[in-house]
């Protein structure tokens, strides 16, 4: 997950987004290359998904199926699925590439990437813009709240029968350090949902609504806009799911305390060192 979301910061606000703005005569601009970044961009948004619903399904195998677990849940087969995933979704976003033309010619060289018409209309584009969507966000999130859902619920089941077992039943308030992670992974698990089904949001309302209404963006300031903050909010759910993983893991933050003490610590040491 962290590195499809630092190809995707590298692909679309790097080489697409910061091009287009600030450098605007910029070999990366030619159609050709532009529209190979976005393709990669669209490619490296859609493993950091998938990638969180491999993840997903990891933890739902790793916690509620045990019997499963020693045979799955190894870095052999991790492999095989991230890699095989990797590729099926970068053969899945190549049309991305033939979506665009360019906006003007100078000296017989396309320079600019701007969607062609006939990618809001033509019955093809119209075909594959519904299948991409549903690959991406609407399988993965439906796929993300089920094994979430299974998840919690075994979560739920056991915590009753582990309060039974030690005797909480009746009120009683002893401290339980299992009880304690299995709650801080329902958190966990209901974080990466909503935060999922928030900032894809916007990106599916704006596609339900060009596709049912005809509204071509480029012709109509509002969904424009509406095109743009769903790109955004898009982009930025890429960076949230490894953060939130990555934050709630104790020995992360073990990690990134030693870092950020390392510099008071070596400072500290080379002061001793010269008083000394």
């Amino acid at each position: 997950m962290a590195l499809a979301d630092l190809l995707l910061v590298i692909t679309n606000f790097i080489l697409h987004r910061i091009n287009l703005y600030y450098i605007p005569g910029s070999f990366l601009n030619i159609t050709p290359v532009c529209s190979a970044v976005v393709a990669l961009s669209n490619a490296a948004a859609a493993c950091s998904v998938w990638f969180t619903v491999t993840f997903t399904f990891d933890r739902f195998v790793a916690i509620c199926c045990q019997k499963v677990k020693t045979k799955y849940c190894t870095k052999k087969m991790a492999a095989v699925v991230l890699g095989t995933t990797c590729i099926l979704l970068c053969l899945e976003t190549v049309p991305y590439y033939f979506i665009f033309q360019p906006y003007e010619m100078i000296n017989d060289v396309p320079w600019g990437c701007y969607p062609k018409q006939s990618y809001y209309t033509n019955p093809g584009w119209v075909g594959y813009d519904w299948f991409d969507t549903v690959l991406t966000p609407l399988l993965p999130f439906t796929l993300i709240l089920l094994f979430n859902a299974l998840t919690v619920r075994h979560i739920f089941v056991a915590s009753r029968v582990r309060k039974g077992l030690r005797g909480q039943s009746k009120g009683e308030n002893r401290s339980d350090p299992e009880m304690e992670n299995r709650r801080k992974s329902v958190i966990l698990l209901f974080a990466i949902s909503g935060s999922f089904i928030l900032l894809w949001c916007v990106y599916v309302i704006h596609f339900l609504y060009y596709s049912i209404t005809g509204e071509i963006p480029k012709y109509n300031e509002y969904v424009a806009i509406l095109e743009q903050v769903g790109f955004l909010l898009m982009n930025l759910n890429c960076c949230t799911n490894t953060f939130i993983y990555g934050v709630t893991q104790s020995m992360f933050r073990q990690q990134l305390k030693r870092v950020l003490k390392y510099p008071c610590m070596a400072f500290y040491q080379l002061i001793n060192k010269q008083n000394n």
